[in-house]
């Protein structure tokens, strides 16, 4: 074995990875041997030569325009026809099975302060509950609605994945039939030094990092979710991050647009801020829509305006999608998945050639990631829909400060109350118009605006002005 491994090795230059193979005992050296045997070689050293050795070029396509997007609320009449048509086409969807709902979930809670995986993070307002309670029990309120079991796939990372199952099996599913819930692994790639050399994390493993999101696709088909969804019979995919609690599981009016423009991968987008603002940008160009990153618009491209004074590249990106079935099988047909990869440098932890565990203080390796958004220009057709962010966007990335624990909390309760006064139920304000106290609605019994008037008349909620303590309904 170590001779093939050598020789395989040799012919790219990382035969170092081998140095400590005599101080392994049998079941550490087929680990080692497992993790490199598992490498496309000729694949990677391509990777390196253009990611690694230099740093790579964004180029910028010289026909860069603004994408094209369905508004948030349409103005003309056959619009307004055509959003009706698809609220129904979602609604048929739903009540015939056909959608599955996708979370991405493979990072850590560490730069929230949290130790374990993100999903367990306790997110909402009144009863703390975990992020991925939340989305549990909006997922039992949409199968009441549709007469359903949607099934529920989440992607996880080495990391974190046996940690994020025994969470699960501890919370009894939170309710949901345990069949319906499928964990999947993120693939990943090796770290990999300046120099182009591999780095082990030991001496009988690779530095090994996720592979991005854009590896959801991949890792579906590898590990048999995708085939389970054939059988099944689902045929869309409702995608998001596990860090965004107001995210809609599956919103019926981009479902139905994407099923009746025959979209292969569809996207919601955010009007943006400004034109700073870190989101990708919806952009066409060759006659397909594309995201380019905050980081490598143009300054000029950034800032450009209509007449009327709007930002004409004003289509953000929050990394929500619906995406057909099929598209994903036609991607992974030959089990490869051909995104460009995304250059990220880092410092990691190595093994040095002394046998030493070093950990460097500056960046000294490259890190290698794939992005989802990366497949939409390979789909015949995308449709993109404005969303409205306070109802579908509050990432929780940070501890505090923007897109942070704080900021979601205030957005959950916001939302709440908003659907609440939409109810026609009075809700104790400040001055400032802001919600006076936390108030949380459990997804159990109201995941939409409708949900929540029907609530408040069935229990006769109508004035809340009274209270001066947290909300819970449930």
């Amino acid at each position: 074995m170590y001779q093939e491994l050598h020789d395989k090795l040799s012919k790219y230059g990382q035969q170092h990875l081998l140095k400590f193979w005599n101080e392994l005992d049998s079941s550490r050296q087929e680990n080692l041997a497992g993790q490199l045997n598992g490498i496309d070689w000729e694949n990677l050293t391509a990777q390196i030569k253009r990611y690694v050795l230099k740093q790579p070029d964004a180029a910028i396509p010289h026909d860069l325009s603004p994408a094209p997007y369905f508004p948030l609320h349409p103005k003309e009449s056959d619009l307004t026809e055509l959003y009706k048509q698809a609220i129904a086409k979602g609604h048929e969807l739903l009540h015939a099975g056909k959608v599955a709902a996708l979370t991405v979930a493979g990072g850590q809670g560490s730069r929230l302060g949290y130790e374990g995986p993100k999903g367990t993070y306790p997110i909402t307002p009144v009863k703390h509950k975990t992020l991925f309670q939340y989305f549990a029990e909006s997922i039992l309120r949409l199968n009441a609605k549709y007469d359903q079991e949607m099934n529920w796939y989440i992607m996880t990372s080495k990391l974190n994945d046996l940690q994020t199952k025994d969470f699960f099996e501890k919370n009894d599913y939170f309710g949901l039939n345990q069949d319906k819930v499928i964990f999947f692994t993120q693939g990943t790639m090796p770290a990999i030094g300046y120099d182009g050399k591999l780095l082990l994390a030991e001496k009988d493993s690779l530095a090994l990092a996720p592979d991005g999101h854009g590896g959801t696709l991949l890792a579906l088909k590898r590990s048999g979710a995708l085939g389970r969804m054939r059988a099944d019979g689902i045929d869309y995919i409702s995608y998001f991050q596990v860090d965004n609690p107001l995210v809609s599981i599956v919103n019926p009016l981009f479902l139905g647009l994407h099923a009746i423009e025959k979209s292969e991968m569809s996207a919601i987008m955010l009007a943006k801020t400004g034109p700073f603002e870190k989101l990708g940008n919806f952009c066409m160009s060759g006659g397909r829509l594309q995201i380019i990153e905050y980081s490598d618009l143009p300054e000029e491209l950034a800032k450009a305006k209509h007449h009327d004074g709007s930002l004409k590249f004003i289509a953000g990106s929050p990394a929500i999608h619906i995406i057909s079935r099929k598209f994903i099988e036609t991607l992974t047909a030959d089990g490869k998945l051909n995104l460009p990869w995304h250059r990220a440098d880092k410092k990691v932890p190595f093994i040095n050639s002394a046998g030493k565990l070093v950990t460097p203080e500056t960046q000294n390796a490259v890190k290698l990631e794939s992005f989802i958004f990366d497949a939409l220009p390979m789909a015949t057709k995308s449709v993109v829909l404005e969303a409205d962010r306070e109802e579908e966007f509050a990432p929780t990335k940070n501890k505090t400060g923007v897109d942070s624990v704080e900021s979601c909390q205030e957005m959950l309760i916001e939302r709440d109350a908003r659907r609440l006064k939409k109810g026609g139920v009075k809700v104790p304000r400040g001055k400032d118009g802001k919600p006076l106290i936390a108030i949380e609605i459990s997804p159990r019994v109201a995941i939409d605006d409708e949900d929540v008037a029907a609530y408040c008349r069935s229990h006769g909620i109508e004035d809340l002005t009274s209270c001066h303590e947290g909300i819970y309904l449930s």
